[in-house]
C-alpha cells in the first residue's frame, strides 16, 4: 500500500482541535490517513488471516515513532487521544495493532464529491488526461451511485450498532435484495442485534461490520429478539483473568446448549457469537 495513490485533505481537519492539538498530533493523524487501505486487502493480524476494510491499516507505535522522530510514549499517547474522541478504534496485538479511522467513508465521500464538482468544470481534453493518469478520479465516477443511499437503506444504517463501511455495506444490501431479501426483515434484524449488543454491553472490537452481517444471510441469526440460530446457543457467562468482563487475557465464555453441556469458546468463536 505504500508509496501507492494519493489522499486528499480538506482544509476542514484545521477545525478538529482533536488532530490540530499541535504538529505532533497534525502529523499522526496524516500518516494514519496515508498509510490506510482504501479497498479491501488481505493481512496478517496475530497470526490470523484478515481482511482490512476501507479505512484500517496496521501499524504499531515504534513505526511510526521512527517515521515522523516522534518518541513512542507520545505516539502511544496521541493515539490514545484520537481513541478516546472517537476518531479511531484500535485493537492490540501481539505485534503490531489494527487502526480504524472511524469516519473515513463519509470522510473520503466528501473529499470524493468535492473532487468530481471540479473535475466536471474542466475542460473535455483535461478530462480525459485525468481519466488515463489518474485512477482514482476514475473511481470517482464510479463512486457517484454509491452515495446515492436509498431511504430503506438509510433506516438499516441507522439502527445497526457500528456505523463503518457504509459504501461497501450498501453494495452487500443491493446484492442481497436482489436475491429476493425484504429490507423490512434486515432492518428488524439489525435492531435486534442492536438490543442484543447492548445488552451484553458488547464492546466494539466484536461488532460484526455492517458488510458481514449483511453477507450470507447472517442477519438471519438475529430473527428472534437478537437470539443465535433460533435461541438454541445462549450466552450464559463470560470470564477473563480477572474473574468477570472482556478485560483479561486468556478469555474465556462457556454457554449451555440444549443438551446441557457447556462449551468454551475461543477469542475468533466468541467474536461469531456476538
Amino acid at each position: 500500500m505504500s508509496g501507492k495513490g494519493w489522499v486528499s485533505l480538506h482544509r476542514k481537519m484545521l477545525d478538529n482541535p482533536i488532530v490540530c492539538k499541535d504538529s505532533d498530533h497534525m502529523a499522526v493523524w496524516v500518516y494514519l490517513l496515508l498509510n490506510a487501505t482504501h479497498t479491501e486487502y488481505p493481512a496478517l493480524f496475530s497470526g490470523n488471516k484478515i481482511t482490512l476494510q476501507p479505512g484500517q491499516l496496521l501499524t504499531g507505535r515504534k513505526s511510526i515513532a521512527e517515521k515522523l522522530n516522534i518518541s513512542e510514549s507520545k505516539v502511544q499517547r496521541i493515539l490514545k487521544s484520537f481513541e478516546n474522541e472517537h476518531q479511531i478504534e484500535q485493537q492490540n496485538g501481539n505485534k503490531n495493532r489494527l487502526i480504524t479511522i472511524v469516519s473515513w467513508c463519509e470522510y473520503q465521500d466528501s473529499e470524493h464529491q468535492n473532487e468530481q464538482q471540479v473535475n466536471n468544470k474542466r475542460t473535455t481534453t483535461e478530462q480525459q488526461l485525468n481519466t488515463n493518469n489518474n485512477v482514482n478520479n476514475k473511481n470517482n465516477v464510479n463512486n457517484k451511485n454509491k452515495k446515492e443511499y436509498t431511504s430503506e437503506f438509510e433506516l438499516f444504517w441507522n439502527a445497526y450498532p457500528r456505523k463503518i463501511g457504509k459504501a461497501e455495506a450498501f453494495k452487500t444490501w443491493k446484492t442481497v435484495l436482489k436475491k429476493g431479501e425484504e429490507p423490512q426483515l434486515i432492518i428488524q434484524c439489525a435492531e435486534n442485534y442492536k438490543a442484543q449488543c447492548d445488552r451484553m454491553n458488547t464492546e466494539t472490537q466484536y461488532i460484526k461490520h455492517p458488510k458481514t452481517f449483511l453477507n450470507e444471510e447472517r442477519y438471519k441469526d438475529y430473527q428472534d429478539g437478537g437470539e443465535s440460530h433460533g435461541g438454541s446457543t445462549r450466552v450464559s457467562k463470560y470470564q477473563g483473568d480477572s474473574g468477570s468482563g472482556y478485560g483479561g487475557s486468556n478469555r474465556k465464555i462457556t454457554s449451555l446448549d440444549q443438551t446441557s453441556r457447556v462449551r468454551e469458546y475461543s477469542d475468533e468463536e466468541l467474536a461469531e457469537l456476538i
